[in-house]
């Protein structure tokens, strides 16, 4: 078995595997010993993660964090005050998620790029303050170019982000300013900030990647597709996804300025946040139950650290940062937690803001709740997409991906296709299963079931393919369940035949 192979069969085995392999070192084993196992017991989403898998969460979080720290101890030596200090957080927080640093060409795009973005993130940010109106409309515009460029390939894709970013950090950071006793012009801060936000990320991530403490980068190079047609009445995904988020952010900025003038950001931000990376309207409704649900606790757990913690000393500045880290930790368990522990931090940043916490928390989640419900709304009326349809795709695409590890006509048969396609069908599940919890009474296809027989597969037939033998009655199997994918009905009991067929 070669090194990757060896890898990737690691990385998708089942859970309990990870307890005694995967640890580069004695320390990663003593670090994993020392994750309690309650959280596995009690904390929704760790008990299919092993020990391994929340050490490799717990590296990312740790060098992330450590690139926020190191580009916010620079923000305040160029610039003391909050609001250079909370952007230099945001942005390494965000270039770290959007992997814009993992090849040469990718950070040379964002050093590139990233100025000019700034420079007009920070026109936007003036218009915002000083003609709301008209910043609104180039806030919507310049956020549906950035989903609607996703259908040119995988450039495209990127300049999307990177498109993207500066304005998302807008909607939490609008209204604080650098502090007068910088020397640096105002119009430059920004841009510095993004470059060192830039250097420590990319450099951070490297050293990390050199101590084998963050895995290598894998980038397969594929053409760019070429654009897809499309009709005015059967827009590509991307094309509807972009025309969802203008819609929603549109009304979220007309709802805020008109119902909450002082307010509006978070009605915006929420907006964003349910609809953003739209996996289908079931995804969006779970995505903003959970947004909401995260809010909520962060609310109650903020107004109590308030009540006992000062606003404007070393000790608040701690408890920001610590509750950041655990965020980015347990982010991939749920959103709920990111939500959770974002909410407390900025709960307590707002005495930095000049704001009481007590006062602005039960405000800002009826913000919360009604962005939710403008995003839920135009995921599901606008343009749908279609959930059951996403995972229908994402099933024949893993199916093919299978047939092509197991084609004995196929000279190069390995494990990481299937791997990587079945974990976009994860992707799908928690959405599906929470549905499954709900309707399981009077809805008899349940497509969580397709996600669970799936998954059930996935054990063996990677074994399969790492021996190298390619079983007719398998391959026969695999057909049978791509023929199926046309009848949800007989979906579930192929899948249930090729996972018996796989363990025989």
């Amino acid at each position: 078995m070669t090194e990757d192979s060896r890898r990737v069969v690691q990385a998708v085995e089942e859970p309990r595997k990870h307890e005694t392999v995967g640890f580069d070192s004695l320390a990663d084993l003593i670090v994993a010993r020392m994750i309690p196992a309650v959280l596995t017991r009690h904390v929704p989403g760790m008990a299919a993660w092993s020990a391994a898998t929340l050490l490799r969460a717990l590296r990312e979080a740790s060098v992330t964090m450590l690139a926020a720290i190191a580009t916010l101890l620079c923000a305040l030596a160029i610039a003391p005050g909050p609001g250079p200090a909370v952007l230099a957080v945001v942005l390494c927080l965000s270039l770290s998620r959007s992997h814009l640093d993992r090849d040469l060409r990718g950070r040379i795009e964002a050093a590139v790029v990233l100025p000019v973005i700034g420079l007009v993130a920070v026109g936007v940010g003036m218009l915002l303050l000083r003609a709301p109106w008209l910043g609104a409309c180039v806030f919507v515009t310049g956020m549906f170019v950035s989903i609607w460029l996703r259908r040119f390939g995988p450039m495209a894709r990127r300049a999307g982000s990177l498109i993207a970013l500066p304005f998302v950090v807008l909607l939490t950071t609008p209204h604080i300013q650098a502090a007068p006793a910088s020397s640096i012009p105002t119009l430059l801060i920004p841009i510095l900030i993004a470059l060192l936000a830039l250097l420590w990320v990319s450099v951070l991530h490297a050293l990390a990647r050199c101590m084998r403490l963050l895995p290598p980068v894998r980038v397969a190079e594929r053409p760019a597709p070429a654009p897809a047609r499309e009709s005015s009445m059967h827009p590509i995904a991307s094309t509807r996804m972009a025309i969802q988020m203008a819609v929603a952010l549109a009304t979220s900025f007309v709802v805020g300025y008109v119902f909450f003038t002082e307010r509006w950001a978070w009605i915006v931000l929420t907006a964003f946040i349910v609809i953003s990376g739209n996996r289908g309207r079931l995804d969006v409704a779970y995505k903003s139950v959970l947004r909401v649900l995260g809010a909520a606790a962060g609310t109650v757990v903020a107004l109590t650290l308030t009540l006992h913690v000062g606003s404007h000393d070393m000790t608040t500045v701690v408890l920001i940062l610590a509750a950041i880290f655990i965020g980015l930790w347990l982010r991939p368990l749920g959103y709920a937690w990111w939500a959770l522990f974002v909410t407390i931090a900025l709960a307590l940043l707002q005495g930095f803001a000049g704001s009481s916490a007590p006062r602005i928390l039960w405000p800002r989640l009826e913000e919360i709740v009604i962005g939710a419900i403008i995003g839920v709304i135009s995921a599901w009326f606008v343009l749908p997409v279609r959930s059951t349809a996403v995972l229908r795709r994402r099933l024949a695409d893993a199916l093919a991906a299978l047939a092509d590890s197991l084609d004995p006509a196929n000279p190069v048969r390995t494990p990481a296709g299937f791997a990587a396609a079945v974990a976009e069908v994860e992707q799908l599940a928690p959405a599906f299963r929470a549905s499954r919890l709900v309707t399981r009474r009077f809805q008899v296809v349940q497509p969580a079931d397709w996600v669970d027989a799936l998954m059930a597969c996935r054990a063996p037939a990677l074994a399969l393919i790492e021996k190298g033998e390619t079983p007719g009655g398998v391959r026969r199997t695999i057909g049978a369940a791509r023929k199926s994918m046309r009848d949800p009905v007989e979906l579930l009991p192929a899948l249930q035949d090729l996972h018996r067929a796989l363990t025989e």
